[in-house]
Order: C-alpha cells, then sequence, then structure tokens
C-alpha cells in the first residue's frame, strides 16, 4: 500500500479540499480575527507604541501571519475530529489504502486554507500601508518559514483531533498558540518588557520566527534568528509527527 500514498493522499486531499471550497466561510472566518487585530493595534494601539519603526503595520504584520496559522489549525482538530466521529476512518481502514495518507489528507488541507488565508491577511495589509522592499528570494525564505510553521503546528492539530473527547477539546488546544505571539517581539521590542517576561519572550519559538520574517520582508540581515526559527520549526514538526502518527497507530488498532 505505501507504494500508492501519494496518489491515495492526493485522493483524499482532493476530498477535504472540495469541503473547504464549498465552505469557504471557515477560510473567512479564520482570516478574519487576526484581521481584526492588525486594524486595532495600528489604528487603535499604533499611535501609542514605540517599535522604531515609521510604520506600525510594517512591525506588526509578521506576528499576525503566524496567528493566522494559528487560528487555522484549530479547524483541522476540528475536522479530524469531526470524521473520527462520523465513522469516515473505518471505512477508509477497510479500502486498500495508505494509512497515513488519511492524515496527511488532513494536512495538506490545511497548508492549503492557511496560505489562503494568509494572502487574505497580506491584502489587507497592503491597503492599510504595509510595504516591502523584499525580491523574490525573499519572499520565498518568507513563505519556506510559514509552510514549516504551518505544517509544525498542523500536526499538533492531528494529534489533538486524535485525543480529544469533545467537539471543543479538539480546537481548545490552539488557545494558548494563538496567545503566544502577545508575549514575543511581534507586537512591542522585547526590551521594553519586564526581565522575567522579556527572558520568556526571547526564549520562546515565536520571538524568532517573527524577527526572521520581519528582517528578510524589511530587506534586513537576518543573522543567526533564522537557524533559531527553523530549529524551532523542524523540531516542533518532527516531534509532533512522531507523537501524531503514534496516536494513531493506537487509534486503529
Amino acid at each position: 500500500m505505501t507504494k500508492h500514498f501519494f496518489s491515495d493522499t492526493a485522493v483524499l486531499t482532493g476530498r477535504s479540499l472540495t469541503h473547504i471550497m464549498r465552505s469557504m466561510d471557515t477560510i473567512i472566518t479564520t482570516a478574519v480575527t487576526p484581521i481584526a487585530l492588525m486594524l486595532m493595534f495600528v489604528y487603535v494601539f499604533g499611535g501609542a507604541i514605540d517599535t522604531g519603526t515609521d510604520d506600525y503595520v510594517n512591525y506588526l504584520l509578521p506576528g499576525i501571519l503566524l496567528i493566522t496559522i494559528g487560528s487555522g489549525i484549530a479547524y483541522t482538530a476540528y475536522r479530524l475530529f469531526l470524521d473520527l466521529q462520523g465513522g469516515i476512518f473505518e471505512r477508509f481502514q477497510s479500502m486498500p489504502i495508505a494509512r497515513s495518507s488519511v492524515l496527511w489528507a488532513h494536512v495538506l488541507t490545511s497548508l492549503v486554507s492557511n496560505m489562503i488565508s494568509i494572502v487574505l491577511v497580506v491584502l489587507v495589509a497592503l491597503l492599510m500601508g504595509f510595504r516591502s522592499g523584499a525580491g523574490v528570494l525573499g519572499w520565498l525564505a518568507v513563505a519556506g518559514i510559514l509552510i514549516v510553521f504551518t505544517l509544525a503546528l498542523t500536526w499538533i492539530a492531528v494529534i489533538a483531533g486524535l485525543s480529544a473527547k469533545t467537539v471543543d477539546g479538539a480546537s481548545a488546544f490552539s488557545y494558548p498558540i494563538i496567545f503566544l505571539p502577545f508575549v514575543s517581539s511581534a507586537f512591542v521590542p522585547t526590551e521594553t518588557m519586564p526581565g522575567p517576561v522579556q527572558w520568556f519572550a526571547e526564549n520562546q519559538p515565536v520571538t524568532s520566527i517573527v524577527n526572521t520574517i520581519r528582517d528578510l520582508l524589511a530587506q534586513q540581515p537576518v543573522g543567526t534568528d533564522i537557524w533559531v526559527a527553523l530549529a524551532w520549526c523542524v523540531g516542533i514538526l518532527v516531534i509532533a509527527y512522531v507523537f501524531a502518527m503514534s496516536a494513531y497507530r493506537r487509534r486503529i488498532a
């Protein structure tokens, strides 16, 4: 069955994407909260926040993009939980398909829907005055980091979807992830924070990822932040994938 993994995954991903396209409100809902936050921070709080930059929206956008992803992955856990409860997984197990393709279909669907949400957020940011001098390679680097970050968080969502007992429990795990950018360099420089909070902000994954994306978009040297960001993303991805597959094997055993 392994040799059919790619074709099986493509078919199941097409199924999931069809559901998404028939219910675009999930993508729109995912983008609404980050956009609302961006509007509020730029037009309400922006004048009182000193980041050392002329355009606060340029400073803010990287953190908003991560919040967008954090909001979007909750739907992955939700849809996976519904599939489990609806008996779809049992039907798939009776078919000659690669077992892991069922999970990968949900993961790839999450990746596509989150990238659409990110594009919507960036378009709104452009209307608000966001500008970037980054070239093609800079934007590709930003896209690569966001893709790896999305995959890492999506596999965490898979664990939640496989382990949850209720619909609310399947999506509740995303709240701490959405909150994490608020205690980072996403909204204000970490130097302005009290000692213990500053230490936490500077040593959690979001800060290095935000700083890397911000530097890439501003055409500034990224230094070691990019390696720290990639290490966090890849590390979380590998660990989450291993735990998710282990939970899946126990579920279908």
